[in-house]
């Protein structure tokens, strides 16, 4: 069977080469929607395969970008990354996806790796054991876009939602209810902005209303520990406090988990407070009250972000985005007076 040619398209379509080759490339902002639409029916009719290896020769692009997660696994970032290919399949680029598993390693492996393979572009959720690498491959025109967190040492392009608005909001309703005693279970957040914005929204709600930052009441979750520790740790303290504002996901899966096997009734005996959307929540015997990002936007302005950046090749400045979150209310705060 005869392979079609971009050629073959251009003239069945009716149309010069150069239309058909602004089309592959999504080059198509002032082309007639009946001439896009004559030029996609005659590569669906015709089954045409554009010859990405020529054509990425020829124009510079692969029109491929690389994605680095965590853990395509999660619920918050298997969202993120639905936008993100929702938005590349309209634009006519495809995506790659690496798994770092939290490793630094497999993280610089995966940047290696992408840029062998010419990717137009990064969009990567960082450790933040590499960013002199992302900082110099930034530097040097690799358009890269980070989203979710900051870290202190790496002035990049980034996508993040408004943890510290969102952080004061959730303590500041807890406040509203009677509560004074509320703990925290975090991450490690020192030099890394998103987390301890978090904790500064938090410290600036209990300032706001007169009640003493107690940095003991403050948790932290080292990922290579068992959070199960954490939890004991609180729980032999003297007196519990009356709430817990979870600061992610994983962390307020787990804390359920271990509040459940305790027989501590949520919100009777206690009131929960999580960071991020949780799985079949509705399906909990106790839904738990969270601030929901918005993981939908966040993937599409991250793509968005980023394939302006490669257009743009030539504009080095870098871009800051904070998106709102919203607060969800469910069962598992009770009010105190």
């Amino acid at each position: 069977m005869k392979q079609v040619k971009l050629v073959d398209v251009a003239k069945e379509a009716g149309v010069s080469a150069s239309t058909v080759s602004q089309y592959l490339s999504g080059r198509y902002k002032h082309m007639s929607k009946a001439t896009k639409d004559k030029i996609e029916r005659v590569i669906e009719e015709m089954n045409y395969v554009p010859n990405s290896i020529a054509r990425s020769l020829k124009t510079d692009k692969t029109h491929m970008i690389g994605v680095i997660v965590f853990s395509i696994d999660g619920f918050y970032t298997s969202k993120v990354v639905r936008a993100i290919d929702d938005y590349c399949k309209k634009h006519h680029y495809n995506m790659l996806i690496y798994n770092t598993d939290y490793d630094p390693e497999l993280e610089k492996k995966s940047i290696n790796i992408l840029k062998m393979l010419r990717v137009d572009g990064i969009i990567i959720a960082s450790s933040g054991h590499n960013n002199a690498m992302l900082r110099e491959e930034n530097l040097n025109g690799i358009p890269i876009v980070q989203m979710y967190m900051e870290f202190d040492d790496l002035e990049i392009s980034t996508v993040v939602s408004n943890y510290k608005e969102a952080a004061f909001e959730a303590t500041e309703y807890l406040i509203n209810l009677g509560h004074e005693d509320i703990a925290v279970i975090s991450q490690e957040y020192a030099h890394i902005r998103s987390r301890h914005n978090r904790i500064l929204g938090y410290e600036e709600a209990l300032q706001k209303h007169d009640i003493p930052v107690n940095k003991d009441a403050i948790y932290i979750w080292h990922r290579d520990k068992d959070i199960n520790q954490v939890f004991e740790t609180l729980w032999n303290k003297p007196k519990l406090p009356t709430a817990i504002f979870s600061m992610n996901e994983s962390s307020t899966t787990a804390l359920m988990r271990f509040l459940a096997s305790k027989k501590v009734r949520v919100p009777e005996d206690i009131s929960i407070i999580g960071f991020d959307q949780l799985p079949a929540v509705d399906l909990m015997k106790t839904p738990v009250t969270i601030i929901e990002q918005p993981t939908y936007a966040i993937g599409e302005k991250t793509a968005e972000l980023l394939l302006s950046k490669i257009h743009n090749k030539g504009k080095k400045t870098n871009e800051h985005l904070v998106l709102p979150c919203n607060l969800q209310l469910r069962d598992s705060v009770r009010k105190l007076k």
